[in-house]
């Protein structure tokens, strides 16, 4: 379809090769998705697919260019909390005078981008989101860790073999963990959910 006739509440930006979007059921406070528009390659299995190393790096290249995006609108979101924004934030709000915006908080380094091992939709997609995986849409095991264990696999672990990928796809039924310190919930997904509530206050603050 043309990805033009949308808004920018769901298309991010497009050209002839990429489309980049707002997931519509969010598994993290930011998420976003890369759709390559390649006819040849676009229904492939991301094994398939990314095993021409031409295109890898071409969809590496680009997922690198919405990693940034992403991670300015954490940024802007998040920074205010930050205590590794604090310099910056208080010379954009004019408190402090300076020759140069201090850079501030590396939010490219809270941003996950890969694929799964076992894609929910046909046409080929790459995650790019941010770290927290706190949304309302994560509502069950499955949803949380298809994103926190190994069936999230890095763009950069590419290319992968039939058999690792396997593995991955096996994994989706483990106790669910805190992404951020570890803490093992078993089977107790209401306890984890409130748990990275309070997670997702405490990796604002970082």
């Amino acid at each position: 379809s043309n990805p033009s006739k949308y808004d920018s509440s769901r298309v991010i930006y497009h050209d002839a090769s990429f489309v980049a979007i707002h997931d519509l059921y969010p598994k993290s406070s930011v998420h976003t998705l890369l759709l390559p528009r390649s006819a040849k390659l676009n229904l492939l299995h991301p094994l398939d697919a990314f095993n021409d190393a031409a295109f890898l790096a071409e969809v590496r290249a680009e997922a690198a260019k919405l990693k940034y995006i992403v991670a300015k609108d954490l940024q802007r979101r998040y920074g205010r909390f930050s205590k590794q924004d604090e310099k910056r934030e208080a010379v954009l709000n004019g408190e402090v005078d300076a020759d140069e915006l201090p850079v501030g908080r590396d939010w490219e380094k809270e941003v996950l981008v890969g694929v799964h091992a076992g894609p929910s939709m046909n046409h080929l997609h790459v995650h790019v989101l941010s770290a927290d995986r706190y949304s309302e849409c994560v509502k069950h095991r499955k949803h949380y860790n298809s994103f926190a264990t190994d069936f999230f696999v890095g763009l950069e672990e590419f290319p992968v073999t039939e058999e690792e990928m396997r593995r991955r796809r096996s994994v989706l039924k483990q106790d669910v963990k805190c992404w951020r310190c570890g803490q093992n919930f078993g089977n107790k997904f209401k306890k984890l959910k409130e748990h990275l509530a309070l997670e997702f206050e405490a990796w604002k603050k970082e």
